[in-house]
């Protein structure tokens, strides 16, 4: 009992330093973005939880102190990841007939997003836009203008970039038609590095859990006000035991009056 004491207050104040000070940082994600998202943070020493919505989705909690370095962090790890239109949200018919100039805007900003999906499904590549210019040429016009597509590429430090280049351009010119490598052009952007006042973060043992500093110290403290709480309790249990014991053992013999 001496040695499961300690455990059970040391895990009940565990449970009031997550359940107090939370701040949603992130709601309505899907498992696999928050699973994520919650990775990254405690790879950073920022405790993090994930709690079920009543819509089915997932949000991410963080300490209300710790709110702006965890917003920091998973901006860094380009987290949560931006969302791209696909074909059919794009092409979904709003209305009776659509103009051709709209169509047009549409299957640009279709490709635009398509494009910029893939490049950013690539391992190391942070986030990614790729932008279209399609012109409207005539198509009588001996000298058209040809097409062109430019993309901007935010990756990891650790990234070989030059090697992906023309992979990326190739895989661009020839998901748009009329479109040669040529005329594509990168530009690689690496990701801010990691912040020094949150990557040199030592984490503290408390009880043999590692945690944040400041989630420790909040740890201790409710430790120590749950263990005095306890103590008096089991002080005034005790006072109670002894007197009842007591007044069984000598019990209360009536006094009447004398004759």
């Amino acid at each position: 009992m001496q040695r499961l004491l300690p455990r059970c207050l040391a895990v009940a104040a565990l449970c009031l330093v997550l359940a107090a000070c939370k701040e949603d940082l992130y709601t309505n994600l899907e498992e696999r973005e928050a699973n994520a998202m919650v990775a990254a943070l405690l790879q950073r020493g920022i405790p993090a939880s994930r709690i079920v919505q009543k819509n089915g989705k997932l949000s991410v909690t963080v300490d209300e102190d710790q709110f702006a370095q965890a917003v920091t962090v998973l901006n860094e790890a380009g987290l949560p990841k931006a969302q791209f239109a696909t074909m059919g949200s794009v092409f979904k018919q709003e209305g009776l007939v659509a103009s051709p100039v709209q169509e047009r805007a549409q299957m640009i900003y279709a490709l635009s997003e398509e494009l910029s999906r893939t490049v950013s499904e690539i391992d190391g590549v942070v986030s990614a836009r790729v932008h279209v210019v399609l012109p409207d040429n005539d198509p009588l016009q001996r000298n058209a203008v040809p097409a062109s597509a430019s993309v901007f590429i935010r990756h990891e430090p650790n990234l070989d970039i030059n090697t992906l280049i023309p992979q990326i351009k190739t895989l661009v010119a020839n998901g748009i038609a009329g479109l040669t490598y040529e005329k594509v052009s990168v530009i690689p952007v690496v990701a801010t590095g990691t912040n020094p006042a949150i990557a040199n973060i030592e984490l503290t043992s408390f009880l043999g859990i590692w945690m944040h500093p400041a989630s420790a110290a909040k740890a201790k403290w409710l430790f120590g006000t749950l263990l005095v709480a306890v103590l008096g309790l089991g002080g005034a249990l005790g006072y109670l035991f002894l007197q009842r014991k007591r007044r069984r053992v000598y019990p209360l013999v009536p006094v009447g009056p004398a004759k």
